[in-house]
């Protein structure tokens, strides 16, 4: 994600950043050049050039914040859902094993509000609301002890390389 708390900036960030650009337009008004105002106002020459042009084609209305890139798709009461559900387990939702992969989870957004995401969009709405990977507390029911032991007795010792 672009930014490092997985979304974007804060409506006080937002805010800052849009009383920069208005301090810019007053001095576009008073015809300074762009290198000042960026030095005093600790932008980028470039960012400066750029609100300049906006400036010029739509006045200072044109550099008022837009409001966030996107609104989330899931609200936070069908976010809560989505929550209750996956806390049922997969088993609940027709899958065999109890582990939730993206995949499977994508599949219960669709079958629940009717929507369809990525598999990136639903890593990044799990991030988002706090979610993270995690490694199964318990080991899974098909797990073949014997059939480890010789592995790990019989095969891995000819894949596993000597040291010198």
């Amino acid at each position: 994600m672009r930014y490092s708390q997985g979304g974007g900036l804060t409506p006080e960030r937002q805010q800052f950043r849009e009383e920069l650009r208005l301090k810019a337009a007053e001095r576009f008004a008073q015809g300074e050049a762009s290198s000042p105002i960026a030095k005093d106002l600790r932008v980028s020459v470039r960012s400066v050039q750029r609100w300049r042009q906006m400036w010029d084609e739509g006045g200072p209305r044109s550099l008022r914040s837009q409001g966030p890139a996107s609104l989330p798709r899931l609200s936070q009461k069908q976010f809560a859902q989505l929550e209750a559900e996956l806390a049922k387990g997969p088993a609940a939702h027709g899958w065999e094993d109890q582990r939730w992969t993206l995949s499977r989870v994508k599949t219960v957004i669709g079958r629940c509000f009717h929507l369809t995401y990525t598999i990136q969009g639903v890593r990044k709405l799990l991030v988002r609301n706090g979610w993270s990977c995690q490694v199964p507390a318990r080991r899974a029911i098909e797990r073949d002890d014997e059939a480890v032991a010789g592995w790990v007795k019989d095969v891995w010792p000819c894949v596993e390389d000597s040291r010198r």
